[in-house]
């Protein structure tokens, strides 16, 4: 990419930023929630981004934080979909939140391993459909929209938006169906495999709702005692059984960038990204929910310049027709 070019895509990153940053003070309301589940006497914080007026009821994104995080997180997003009318719950997860990095640095790796596991891995699907009942139950619930409800999640938090959205395990010679009909779509934000689990299209093709998938060529985890190579987000992909499916690879950046950290993959690709990811996510819920076929195909123009692979795959009602737009920053 040339200079001028990258300094092109540096302002529109900045607009584009930008009235995400003013809508905080005046046109998104943010509310924290202390939900506790008294089913399974676990608690569910939650941060509620929504429009400050919503004088007709609204769209819905509940999103799930990564391993180590907090309902604080992924501000850019909540914001930027708040400001354009839709809702965001931002979720924690207790047992694989931020308390993972705090206390003995030796035992670190014992508490990664301990948020890894199964139980956890089920639990948070759990906070998903705990938190949207208690949320369309409550005071703001005939401000949702029920029929455009998306899950969506970054990294451990993808695998469980994957979960809510029809992905299958088998445990004891039985399938684990944990999938939540509420939900109309699925972003996937730099999803790992399933941990366990040898055959991705056996987990992820009950996957049929519309999925959106957002990665990186350097979408690489490590941390301890786990690594994943980039080519993992793309057999995710590749494996959910969903007709209309979308995938999106930056070029470079870090599997950390799509985190509210603004140096991670390099502040200025990380601003650009972030914006870019903002546009993207609303495109596809515009390609969902309005039909709009040109919603997709017009972001992948604007922002080749990033972009090293985009892949629009939409079965027509007669027959399966795919898209494909491969462009190489």
């Amino acid at each position: 990419m040339n200079a001028t070019r990258r300094r092109a895509l540096a302002a529109l990153a900045g607009a584009l930023l930008a009235p995400a940053a003013r809508a905080q003070r005046s046109d998104v309301t943010v509310d924290d929630l202390e939900w506790h589940d008294g089913t399974r006497g676990r608690l569910v914080p939650v941060r509620l981004y929504r429009p400050a007026s919503m004088p007709q009821p609204v769209p819905l994104v509940v999103f799930s934080h990564g391993i180590g995080g907090t309902r604080q997180g992924y501000s850019y997003l909540g914001r930027h979909w708040a400001a354009q009318g839709l809702a965001s719950l931002h979720l924690q997860h207790v047992g694989s939140d931020a308390q993972v990095w705090r206390g003995n640095p030796f035992e670190i790796f014992g508490r990664l391993q301990g948020a890894a596991q199964e139980a956890e891995a089920l639990a948070r699907v759990h906070d998903l459909r705990f938190a949207l009942d208690r949320l369309l139950a409550g005071a703001l619930g005939a401000s949702i929209d029920a029929q455009r409800i998306v899950a969506a999640g970054h990294s451990y938090g993808a695998n469980t938006a994957l979960l809510a959205a029809g992905a299958r395990v088998e445990r004891g010679g039985r399938a684990l169906d944990l999938r939540d009909p509420r939900l109309k779509a699925a972003i996937v934000i730099s999803s790992p495999p399933f941990y366990g689990e040898t055959s991705p299209r056996a987990v992820l093709a009950p996957v049929t709702l519309p999925t959106l998938h957002v990665t990186c060529t350097d979408d690489v985890i490590r941390i301890p005692g786990y690594y994943s190579p980039a080519q993992d987000r793309i057999a995710v992909f590749d494996a959910v059984g969903s007709t209309h499916k979308t995938l999106a690879v930056f070029q470079g950046g870090s599997h950390s960038m799509f985190t509210d950290r603004s140096g991670a993959g390099g502040s200025t690709l990380n601003a650009q990204v972030k914006a870019a990811t903002q546009a993207l996510s609303l495109a596809f819920l515009k390609s969902v929910f309005d039909a709009d076929a040109d919603a997709l195909p017009a972001w992948a123009q604007r922002w080749d310049a990033i972009v090293a692979r985009f892949v629009e795959q939409r079965a027509e009602p007669a027959t399966r027709a795919q898209r494909a737009v491969l462009t190489t920053a």
